[in-house]
């Protein structure tokens, strides 16, 4: 069964054809580095991390590109209030980004673009659009004449004339300097105090939309000899607040330029809610993905990316605090099936679980055919349905999370240990698929935990407390030590069993 993936260009699923046979070229939208990076951001980097680990998985070769936009009058702001430059303040949010997103098991890319270092590429493929009559300079600036592209809306499906009718006789001052309002900035002339390059109109620097344009032809063509080969990449990425305008410039540029088609497909993820309003800093729900994360009781980052993966990535999320207090614990189900095998592998006379590659996805053998494997490949298969894909994730773990139940409370499993072992190796392998994965820290250690001998501290504070009927103080300890991963057994007799 092929891959079928919505694509917005048509929209409507398809079957997944590449370009070139077991190989996919993805270019994603990525961020204007100005701020720390919200949830927004989590919620594109988690959707595209999830697709690109589920090519891979399913055999293909992968050639992942995402850009930073690094030229920008957000950023230009920013560094006029912090009275620095933009420099600073881009590399600065660009770090603060890949530290974020890290935190959340996003995969780095294979390759990081940014506008600044594909200025002779920008000034390139304008100084074509200009050539070839789409663009036009225009005191300092140089616009893109959005009616001489013939296929202009057609992905967003917007219309020229239903547009210029809708902007109710509004006119800038830049629009008096233009041939049509629609049309689009390509370069901007230097304005006093701000940073610009040099270039055949004049001082200044690029439009947003012909960023990403030069940089995907920078970073797919290869030159051959005079003649540059076709920029057509298979997948192309972003937000669905992108589509209209920067994703359709995007498309009226490059096709412009080369009379062929940018990308096969184009895919993207809903807006993140809260509370049932769009995020945005006005209304004071802003949250960024580091404030989440530091919060005193701040959720598990595998936490989060399981909140941003149980619906469809092509849907609104609403971000509440009960939707994300009821993935942390949902995350708590999962995280006990992924760390069954450290917790009980010598119990079940596993061989390698002294070896150094015990748990490591890359090191494991799981059976294609099995019905949870088949089940997951059915559901992922479907455009990315990682709400299925999870369906499969959660049955293991509930099944590995009962046995070892079992195996605390008797001393032994009530099921075969090779089939224990199947089961939790395939859930492991599947769950980093969905980019989920539970390190044994304090679950199954004590190094950087509580020692032997402050569990058995905090567990005879918590039976004095019983015994004087302070229930409160009981509950407040056995919640302390659950925290670090420690779970209580209450025997009769008063007795309390514990274990990692």
């Amino acid at each position: 069964m092929s891959i079928v993936l919505y694509n917005t260009l048509t929209r409507k699923k398809e079957p997944l054809e590449t370009l070139e046979p077991g190989r996919v070229k993805i270019y994603c939208c990525g961020v204007t580095v100005y701020d720390y990076s919200h949830l927004g951001h989590a919620r594109s980097s988690i959707a595209w991390d999830t697709v690109r680990r589920y090519l891979l998985w399913r055999g293909y070769t992968v050639h992942y590109v995402q850009n930073f936009t690094d030229i920008d009058d957000k950023i230009l702001n920013r560094a006029k209030t912090e009275k620095s430059s933009m420099q600073t303040v881009a590399e600065r949010y660009t770090q603060a980004y890949l530290e974020d997103i890290a935190r959340l098991n996003v995969m780095e890319a294979d390759e990081y673009t940014y506008a600044t270092k594909t200025l002779d590429g920008i000034q390139r493929l304008i100084g074509e659009l200009e050539q070839k009559g789409y663009a036009y300079p225009a005191a300092g600036d140089v616009y893109y004449s959005v009616r001489k592209f013939e296929g202009y809306g057609k992905l967003s499906g917007r219309k020229l004339d239903d547009m210029q009718a809708g902007a109710g006789g509004r006119v800038s001052a830049a629009d008096s300097i233009k041939q049509d309002p629609a049309d689009f900035a390509l370069w901007k002339g230097a304005k006093e105090g701000e940073p610009f390059w040099e270039s055949p109109w004049g001082p200044g620097r690029p439009g947003w939309h012909i960023e990403c344009s030069a940089m995907i032809r920078e970073v797919f063509d290869t030159p051959q000899g005079d003649e540059r080969p076709v920029a057509t990449i298979d997948i192309h990425v972003g937000g669905s607040d992108l589509v209209f305008p920067h994703h359709e410039n995007e498309i009226a540029q490059s096709e412009a330029a080369t009379g062929h088609p940018l990308a096969r497909y184009w895919m993207h993820n809903g807006m993140v809610n809260v509370g049932g309003e769009k995020m945005s800093k006005s209304l004071g729900n802003f949250t960024t993905i580091r404030d989440l994360l530091d919060a005193p009781n701040g959720p598990d980052p595998m936490a989060v990316r399981l909140f941003l993966l149980q619906g469809s990535y092509r849907k609104p999320v609403d971000f509440t605090d009960e939707a994300i207090a009821a993935a942390q614990t949902s995350w708590g189900t999962l995280r006990d099936g992924l760390l069954f095998g450290y917790q009980f592998g010598a119990k079940l006379s596993w061989a390698d679980v002294e070896d150094a590659a015990f748990g490591d996805p890359a090191a494991m053998r799981i059976d294609r055919d099995s019905a949870p494997v088949q089940t997951f490949q059915t559901a992922m298969d479907d455009d990315f349905n990682t709400a299925g894909g999870l369906a499969v994730l959660f049955d293991l773990a509930k099944n590995l999370r009962r046995t070892g139940n079992v195996i605390i409370h008797t001393g032994e499993a009530d099921a075969d240990s090779n089939t224990l072992r199947q089961q939790w190796q395939t859930l492991v392998c599947l769950a980093q698929v969905l980019g989920l994965a539970a390190q044994p820290n304090v679950e199954t250690s004590a190094e950087g935990g509580l020692s032997d001998a402050e569990i058995e501290d905090l567990l005879a504070q918590r039976r004095a407390a019983r015994a004087a009927k302070n229930f409160a103080e009981g509950d407040r300890l056995r919640d302390r030590l659950q925290a670090e991963g420690i779970t209580l057994i209450d025997k009769p007799g008063g007795v309390t069993e514990w274990h990692r």
